[in-house]
């Protein structure tokens, strides 16, 4: 003869309970996902007071934030690689004031 385990009893399911019943007692663990989203939203608002705070490098900078210089910069790119499309290879930029408005130009230079 053989014996015959028995099996645990399966713990009962209570019916029609609520969602919020079914999570009462639930504490959801911290993921390492979650630890790294916070450090890097602590690390951001962190830089972003100390580019308020922070006085500029040199008085030519004065009020350009360092988003308004990354805008600036990818700006600027992506004319550098249009002008490279064009075949302009050689050029510098003009610098001109009309009214509140500031305009950049390329102006192509002569080959040498």
């Amino acid at each position: 003869m053989s014996k015959m385990t028995k099996k645990p009893k399966a713990e009962k399911i209570p019916r029609g309970l609520t969602d919020k019943d079914m999570f009462r007692d639930y504490v959801e663990e911290e993921t390492l996902e979650a630890r790294f989203v916070a450090a890097e939203k602590k690390e951001e608002k962190r830089r972003r007071e100390k580019d308020e705070i922070e006085p500029p490098a040199n008085l030519a900078r004065a009020g350009l934030t360092s988003d308004i210089m990354d805008r600036l910069g990818r700006e600027l790119l992506q004319l550098k690689m249009e002008l490279f499309r064009e075949g302009i290879k050689e050029y510098t930029m003009q610098i001109r004031r009309e009214g509140q408005n500031i305009i950049l130009t390329p102006v192509e230079r002569p080959h040498t």
